[in-house]
Formats: C-alpha cells, sequence, structure tokens
C-alpha cells in the first residue's frame, strides 16, 4: 500500500509521481481524446411521478437505454439533510493525516480508509482517496473503519443509508414496470439482506489535471449507484457513443447509473454506462457514491420474462463480488465481459 495518501501528495507537489501518471493505451476507445469532451443534457428523471405518470416511467426507461444514466429530482431526501451528508464527508477528509490513519483500511482490503488496492507493479494508480464502508445490513457494518470524529458520522450515515435503500427500491421497480414486468422481479434477485456500500471520494485539486485521472474508466458492479455530487465542481463523465460527455450538477439531485447487475438482470437492455472522472487543478472535489447491490452470495441472471427468440439470453448466471470486480476493474477491463455468454 502506498505510504502517502493523495491528499499528502497533492500537498506537496513539485513533481507528479510516475504512478498516477495515466497511460494512453488504458483508455476505452481508441478514438477518444480529451478534447472530444462534450457538454450534454443527462436525463432528469422526477421520481415521484414514477407510480402516477406513465411518460415520466418511459422518460425513465429511454434514459437507462440510452444513457444508463439520469439525474433524479423530488426522490424524498432534502437538500438541508444532503447538506448533513456532504459536511460529514469534509470533516473527515479535513482531519489532520494521523487522525484519518487510524481507519486504514488493511493491504488486501477495500474497506477503512485509503486509496486504490495495489494488485500490480505497472497499475496506473487513481488521484483520489476514499472512505470506503459497508453501509447495510447493518449487522455487517465494521465499525473499527467508521470515523469517530465528526461525532454524528454514524448517525448520519445510518439515516442516508435507509434514505438510499428506499429510492434504489423505487428505481429498481420502476425499471421492472417499464419493462412490462412484475414490479419486484429485479428486487426478486437481490434475497433479503442486500448490501449498500459507501465511498466517500476526495479529489485533491492536480496541478497537471490532464496528465491523471481521478478514477479511471470503469463500470459500476452495483445494482444500481447513488452518486451524491459536489454541489460546485464538476468531475465526472460517462462513455457515450465513443464521447466522452460531461455530467453537469442539478441542485439537490442525485445522479444514478445503472451497474452490471442490472444489465445483466435486464438480459442487456439496460446499458452498465462506462465512465471516469476528472480532477480539477485548482479546487478539490467530494463525492459520495452509493453502490446497491444484490447479497454476495447469491446468483444473478438475467429475467426470464426477457430471454426471447429474437433476443436470446446474453449472460449466464453469476455470483459478483468485490474482488471479482477489483482483479478485473485494475486491469482495466470489465467485470461485465467475464459474464457474457
Amino acid at each position: 500500500m502506498n505510504n502517502k495518501q493523495v491528499q499528502e501528495i497533492a500537498a506537496d507537489c513539485e513533481q507528479l509521481p510516475e504512478r498516477y501518471i495515466r497511460k494512453q493505451d488504458e483508455e476505452y476507445g481508441a478514438n477518444v481524446t480529451k478534447s472530444d469532451v462534450t457538454s450534454a443534457v443527462i436525463p432528469v428523471i422526477d421520481l415521484s411521478l414514477l407510480i402516477s405518470s406513465p411518460l415520466e416511467l418511459d422518460k425513465l426507461k429511454s434514459a437507462v437505454i440510452t444513457w444508463g444514466c439520469f439525474q433524479a429530482i423530488n426522490h424524498g431526501i432534502d437538500g438541508s439533510f444532503l447538506e448533513k451528508v456532504r459536511e460529514i464527508s469534509k470533516l473527515f477528509f479535513k482531519l489532520p493525516a494521523d487522525e484519518k490513519k487510524k481507519y486504514l483500511r488493511e493491504e488486501n482490503d477495500v474497506e477503512g480508509y485509503g486509496n486504490d488496492m495495489v494488485l500490480s507493479e505497472n497499475q496506473t494508480l487513481d488521484w483520489t482517496d476514499r472512505l470506503y464502508l459497508t453501509a447495510l445490513p447493518q449487522d455487517q457494518q465494521r465499525l473499527q473503519f467508521w470515523p469517530q470524529n465528526p461525532t454524528h458520522f454514524r448517525e448520519i450515515l445510518d439515516e442516508y443509508s435507509s434514505k438510499i435503500q428506499l429510492v434504489n427500491e423505487v428505481v429498481l421497480k420502476a425499471l421492472a414496470r417499464s419493462l412490462n414486468l412484475e414490479e419486484d422481479c429485479f428486487l426478486n434477485q437481490y434475497g433479503t439482506t442486500a448490501k449498500m456500500q459507501a465511498r466517500f471520494n476526495y479529489y485533491p485539486p492536480c496541478p497537471w489535471p490532464e496528465k491523471v485521472l481521478g478514477v479511471k474508466p470503469h463500470a459500476d458492479s452495483s445494482a444500481i449507484t447513488v452518486l451524491l455530487q459536489d454541489k460546485e465542481v464538476e468531475g465526472l463523465q460517462l462513455l457515450k457513443d465513443d464521447q466522452w460527455v460531461r455530467v453537469p450538477i442539478v441542485p439537490d439531485a442525485l445522479t444514478i447509473n445503472v451497474g452490471d447487475q442490472i444489465e445483466i438482470m435486464s438480459n442487456g437492455i439496460f446499458k452498465s454506462p462506462v465512465h471516469r472522472v476528472f480532477v480539477n487543478s485548482k479546487n478539490e472535489r467530494m463525492t459520495l457514491a452509493m453502490f446497491c447491490m444484490p447479497q454476495t452470495e447469491k446468483d444473478i441472471g438475467p429475467v426470464d420474462g426477457l430471454i426471447t427468440d429474437e433476443r436470446p439470453r446474453l449472460y449466464k448466471n453469476v455470483t459478483f463480488t468485490l474482488d471479482f470486480f477489483f482483479k478485473n476493474y485494475q486491469q482495466g477491463r470489465r467485470a461485465i465481459d467475464a459474464c457474457r455468454i
């Protein structure tokens, strides 16, 4: 594991450490360069209308087929509470280095505070520090990694997790209904103890932002990922039709994308988008990603109703574990490719 966290390197950065410099051959899409980044209007979906409005349901279906991603508004979480969630993140990353290191992850484990898991000597590292925690089920929380300071950290994250759990259910039921399926058919593959991982991300400024990436191109292994964006600093980009597209900040919206597990369950109808994170030369950026996923010992596969003569089964049944995902991620491969028939 690195002795220094990225935050410490950034504070005294005369020269960029070699390990963080991105390699062109790791980029997705050979013809995609930085100058190709465009702005786009990511669809905005009103979650409060998904039950009553067939129009909004259609809009959701089209957003997830086309983009794999949407901005969720009217999701039932107050802007003032989202502020509290951002605040605990800010307070944690502003703690002295020694204090944060009490929560340092172990070498071969993702959980806890730290940066990239190093799996090989020639791996390019992400320009980010993160605090990675199992939020749900509560009996799987490893509280030795949960900060004691700020004192209300645990209470706020517990409350936020239960609110995101509701958002997850609303979205998964709506996605099923949009395909004329039983509304619980995706949730039924979840098992009773679905998992939720929280990842607090801190992206320090970098004097050479074009030479590093906050997060390498990848798609998520979750069923859905709910991202609370930084209030002011953009950084998230999606790959769409071989073009990198900036994801704008919508005040008080949650940015939601589907992960590999929904792509598999929907037999490839919904697409898990490849995305990456850029860093800023002057401003730090903080986000919180909540990864909602089925219990890890349960097999998932395409829903029977979506396998037809015209659209045969595209994926085998698989058990998605974090290890399986990270091994592929650090080697620049997509975990879902290993699941295709």
